[in-house]
């Protein structure tokens, strides 16, 4: 079974100008959802906004004079280390990630493997490592998290007081499930 590769598409809105190009980072990390505009993996499982990465889709290191590249908001992509190292100063064959649905590109397998759709997003695939298992478990972090959000809102709900120890029940395996699994993540680092 296939899913979208990502729910929210990003988009930059900052109208600001600054001369560091580091002072942007609230505005990418609130742009991009938090999530890296590469893999849509959530910060959160990095450690947040403080160890996320801004990439220069254009690398300003390859054109030193091209005015502004370096702080051009239009230019920069909120991103996670692994994929920002990866890419480096490599402008061949990229997708903006805000210019373009990366749902006509890639997808997600039912485990949230990252599957490409197109000649450039094998080329990102192969580039970024985007078949690494870091991404699939993130993915099935967040949908986990996702749903047990959803359970306690349900067990909230007075509409579903017949159902609430059932609601419960499920919410309390769902745990148990997330718990289970960080510890199997543990135990392999």
């Amino acid at each position: 079974m296939k899913n979208k590769f990502r729910d929210t598409h990003p988009k930059r809105t900052c109208l600001k100008k600054y001369a560091n190009y580091g002072d942007y980072k609230p505005y990418l990390a609130n742009d991009f959802f938090k999530r890296c505009g590469y893999t849509d993996c959530s910060d959160f499982w990095f450690g947040g906004t403080n160890n996320f990465h801004i990439d220069h889709f254009v690398p300003w290191k390859k054109y030193p004079s091209t005015s502004g590249l370096k702080t051009d908001y239009e230019n920069l992509v909120y991103c996670c280390s692994y994929v920002n190292i990866l890419k480096s100063d490599d402008e061949t064959n990229y997708i903006d990630p805000c210019n373009v649905d990366f749902n006509n590109h890639f997808s997600r397998s039912g485990t949230g493997a990252i599957t490409p759709n197109s000649p450039t997003a094998q080329y990102m695939y192969k580039k970024l490592k985007l078949f690494m298992q870091r991404y699939e478990i993130i993915w099935m972090l967040d949908e986990l998290l996702a749903k047990m959000k959803r359970l306690a809102a349900a067990i909230s709900d007075p509409k579903n007081s017949k159902l609430k120890t059932v609601l419960q029940v499920a919410h309390s395996e769902l745990s148990v499930e997330m718990t289970s699994y960080l510890d199997y993540l543990r135990a392999s680092q």
